[in-house]
């Protein structure tokens, strides 16, 4: 049986507007949500959909305006309570330089540990864990300010890593970076998820890192729209097209074939099934 890790009930977050009209404007509305104890969760939404708000509400940033949100047991709402959600649930957000606080790596990582009043031996070691969990160690005495957007990504991670939370959020941090930083910070969450058991909801927009996941999320508009693994949300692609998203480009192609007659699963994620599928009605066909 799952464990649940994070649990959202009847949840509403409504932002302090500046007139009447933008204080009934809500991000989200009526979230019910569960994420269990070592799942890879992807959340998709277009900009505004309210998937930011979402992740911020799990590490206690926000607070619900309405409903209840739980982590581990606690429910967030006071200083008490949110403290010890955030020493379970870490962090990461889009731009890098913003949680970067010291001006060597390893003093960067060790910075979390100090905090929660760890005994020195004890950080030493949390902060070489982390970083060789990462592939950052070698580059522990470097200037965070002289690496890459991704190596600078993986260090926050590290930082996060350290405090061993054992459940991180990371909302967008693919954004701001080129491919190979993208890949080197996706492909190091997930093996930490893999490797070993930190959940993860991984907050982006890019299709081929959600294709990835164990379970996709999309809001749309404030609300929950779909919620499965990524074969069941991405064969949706009338309701995805309607929540303004794009779908796996191997996914399109695929059921533009079919829409011609070409007899093809409506459930394919990449090009490697893609090519195996037509593979296979080429052989048929001959």
């Amino acid at each position: 049986m799952s464990e649940k890790l994070i649990e959202l009930k009847n949840v509403t977050f409504t932002y302090d507007g500046d007139d009447e009209e933008e204080k009934r404007q809500s991000a989200l509305t009526d979230i019910d949500l569960t994420i269990n104890k070592g799942e890879f969760v992807a959340v998709l939404g277009h900009n505004g959909s309210g998937k930011s708000t979402l992740a911020k509400l799990c590490n206690a940033v926000y607070e619900p305006t309405e409903g209840t949100v739980t982590v581990k047991g606690i429910v967030s709402g006071s200083e008490e309570n949110d403290d010890k959600i955030r020493r379970v649930v870490g962090m990461v957000f889009q731009n890098p330089d913003n949680q970067i606080v010291a001006t060597i790596v390893e003093d960067d990582v060790a910075f979390g540990p100090e905090n929660l009043g760890i005994e020195p031996k004890e950080i030493r070691k949390r902060v070489d864990d982390a970083l060789k969990s990462v592939n950052m160690y070698e580059l522990r005495h470097r200037e965070p300010h002289k690496l890459s957007g991704g190596q600078k990504q993986r260090v926050a991670i590290a930082g996060i890593i350290a405090m061993q939370t054992g459940c991180i959020v990371l909302d967008e941090p693919t954004a701001m970076l080129d491919p190979r930083g993208r890949r080197e910070v996706f492909d190091t969450v997930r093996r930490l998820n893999r490797e070993m058991g930190i959940t993860v909801l991984f907050v982006t927009h890019f299709m081929d890192e959600a294709v990835k996941a164990d379970r996709v999320i999309i809001i749309d508009s404030g609300r929950l729209c779909l919620d499965g693994t990524p074969r069941e949300v991405f064969s949706k692609t009338d309701v995805l097209r309607r929540c303004g998203l794009d779908v796996p480009q191997s996914t399109e192609l695929c059921h533009r074939l079919i829409e011609k007659g070409i007899d093809l699963p409506g459930d394919i994620l990449d090009a490697d099934e893609c090519v195996e599928a037509l593979s296979k009605i080429m052989e048929v066909s001959r």
